[in-house]
């Protein structure tokens, strides 16, 4: 049995991504001797993790994964999130110790943040489909996160550099849709180097649709990038009256929204743990998203999915690949008059419970404990 050390940071707010790896652990669990390397942004900062924003290795964090190398003599490392608390110094250690590194890329944050100058970060669109930046907010520098100058100069010292590893170093790359593999060999990458390889994601054992259900779900981050103003818009002035859009999640647009919409068929429920939200969607007639940004594996939708859970969703960077073909509850990206259209489709509750099967069955073929392992073992091997 193949031993592998799994490798991630998990975020200071608990997102999708930390989820994910939740699924993929109980997933190689299954199949590999497994040994879980966990670094934490939500522990408190000391000295050490100042000098590392300078250095992009972190000195603790390198030797705690060298005792974990020592101990446990892995066949191959997988890793996933090193901002902040792993740091690149990790990947120093593995070629040091002679371990064969996968990395899976969950975003697109390696590209946004290797650029200094806004002017090479976004070239001929108005913003950033990766990160939401708007070429007129900020004049010269990339500032990344723009409520911190000092957090995303850091962040721009990381990224320059992690870009850089990626592009040299012979790491094998693991991303999850194909649109994702075509963006890295546009900007260079070998494609011999990189593999399409989704996050598993666990299903139920039972199918239930309720095909008459009152209500269709929205849950993430409540911000201008996921279109969330548009979107509600689209929902108010749709003719889906009898239904309700229950919005989850925070964010800085969460009272401006429920201020603005508050006499409309939108119910702002706030933030919910993640079995709280699925709970929810399981007894919806759908989920419904307007993100503006390239999508890495859309989790609520696929997590809708493997449940029968239709989708609307902006046909837009790789979305698409995690459904069938002709999906019919699609909107083009920016088009929030089709988006209206396409929300009116919620109210057809037999032609809901077909789209309802064929996700289903699509989505259990698709996320499949036998075919995961099959490309999984055949990446590495």
């Amino acid at each position: 049995m193949k031993k592998i050390i799994l490798i991630n940071t998990t975020y200071k707010e608990k997102g999708g991504e930390d989820i994910n790896i939740v699924d993929e652990i109980i997933f190689l669990k299954k199949n590999y001797d497994v040994k879980y390397l966990e670094f934490k942004n939500s522990d408190k900062l000391k000295l050490i993790d100042y000098l590392a924003f300078f250095t992009t290795s972190n000195r603790k964090s390198n030797k705690i994964l060298q005792d974990a190398l020592n101990e446990f003599k892995p066949d191959l490392a997988y890793v996933h999130n090193t901002w902040f608390k792993a740091n690149l110094g990790i990947f120093r250690i593995l070629h040091k110790n002679n371990v064969r590194t996968y990395l899976k890329i969950h975003n697109f944050r390696y590209f946004c943040t290797n650029f200094f100058l806004v002017k090479n970060h976004i070239k001929t669109e108005k913003f950033c489909y990766m990160c939401n930046l708007n070429n007129t907010d900020q004049k010269i520098i990339n500032y990344y996160f723009r409520e911190s100058k000092v957090k995303s100069f850091f962040m721009l010292i990381y990224g320059k550099k992690y870009y850089k590893l990626l592009h040299k170093s012979k790491i094998n790359l693991l991303v999850m849709t194909n649109f994702h593999k075509k963006f890295l060999v546009k900007n260079k990458f070998k494609p011999e180097s990189i593999h399409i390889y989704p996050n598993p994601i666990i299903s139920p054992s039972n199918y239930n649709y309720y095909e008459n259900s009152n209500y269709v779900v929205y849950a993430g981050r409540l911000s201008s990038d996921k279109g969330i103003d548009e979107l509600i818009n689209a929902w108010i002035n749709s003719n889906a009256k009898s239904l309700v859009l229950k919005v989850i999640g925070r964010g800085e647009l969460l009272e401006p929204l429920k201020k603005k919409y508050n006499k409309f068929n939108v119910d702002f429920l706030g933030e919910k743990d993640h079995d709280s939200t699925l709970k929810l969607i399981e007894k919806s007639r759908g989920v419904i998203t307007a993100t503006k940004m390239f999508e890495g594996q859309p989790r609520l939708l696929c997590e809708a999915s493997i449940r029968g859970i239709p989708s609307l969703f902006p046909k837009f960077g790789g979305m698409a690949e995690f459904f069938p073909d002709n999906y019919p509850l699609t909107f083009k990206q920016f088009d929030y008059i089709d988006l209206k259209t396409k929300i009116e489709l919620f109210q057809d509750s037999n032609k809901l419970k077909k789209i309802s099967k064929d996700i289903f069955n699509f989505s259990k073929k698709e996320f499949s404990e036998n075919k995961l392992k099959f490309s999984f073992e055949r990446i590495i091997s």
